[in-house]
């Protein structure tokens, strides 16, 4: 590759994760942009992936699309043996070429958590209800108060307010009061 500034342009799709044997990636619609840069017998690798991955929930087992917008940069120099540190890959002078493929597959899976779960209250309301009713009762009352909290924070919606009349103090969130009412049950049992 000649000296100065190459740039390369990839989508990746379900395909590409299928190929890398990734069964956590069920589709994808990533672009990737590779800026190379090559000066003084070095090539510095500049890596921008954008675009969307859809996963398995962890917690209701829908469809959960997710974002993916990272950068990964390395700088690459022939050598006499392979090696690689955090931001340098050394590579044996009779390479030619160099396979990007595992860089890329690298920087998505990065850029995906550990725990793939929808926001609270967008997980299918079938699966959350199968999957309240299979869980552990430990106490009566405190189980069956911290349930309606759970069906009462799974419910709302992410943008819902709580009206205020202007000039009245700001209203309480009522979770607050479900969740005082534990911790006063809790307080009555220690003594």
């Amino acid at each position: 590759m000649p000296e100065g500034t190459q740039e390369f342009a990839y989508h990746l799709d379900k395909q590409f994760f299928v190929n890398m044997e990734s069964t956590d990636v069920h589709d994808a619609d990533l672009d990737v942009k590779l800026v190379v840069v090559h000066k003084n017998d070095i090539y510095n690798l500049s890596f921008h992936i954008t675009g969307t991955v859809t996963l398995i929930c962890d917690r209701c087992l829908d469809d959960l699309i997710l974002p993916i917008d990272t950068t990964y940069d390395i700088a690459v120099k022939y050598g006499d043996d392979y090696s690689e540190t955090d931001d340098m890959l050394v590579i044996p002078g009779t390479d030619l070429t160099l396979n990007v493929s595992y860089m890329i597959y690298d920087t998505a899976s990065l850029a995906i958590p550990l725990k793939h779960v929808h926001p609270l209250g967008k997980c299918n309301r079938a699966m959350s209800a199968l999957l309240r009713k299979h869980r552990a009762v430990k106490d009566g009352e405190d189980a069956e108060l911290a349930e309606s909290l759970i069906d009462e924070m799974e419910s709302m919606d992410d943008n819902t307010e709580v009206a205020s009349i202007p000039g009245d103090p700001a209203p309480v969130d009522p979770r607050w009061d479900g969740l005082k009412k534990l911790s006063d049950s809790m307080s009555e049992g220690d003594e």
